[in-house]
């Protein structure tokens, strides 16, 4: 269970960093259907990261 935890974390995680890269490219290319995906993104990634520690607290 720990591992599986530690590994969606992981995922969120890259999941964020793509989400701001996404984000950044689009503001400099002016792109702003790749900005708002970037953003969206972000935000998803954040709303699962935000389940896990749920889940975490429950565990403890």
């Amino acid at each position: 269970m720990l591992a599986m935890g530690l590994a969606d974390k992981a995922q969120n995680k890259a999941e964020e960093l793509a989400g701001q890269a996404k984000e950044k490219l689009g503001q400099v290319t002016g792109d702003e259907d790749s900005e708002n995906e970037g953003k969206a993104d972000q935000a998803k990634s954040n709303l699962k990261d935000a389940g896990e520690k749920a889940k975490d607290a429950f565990k403890h």
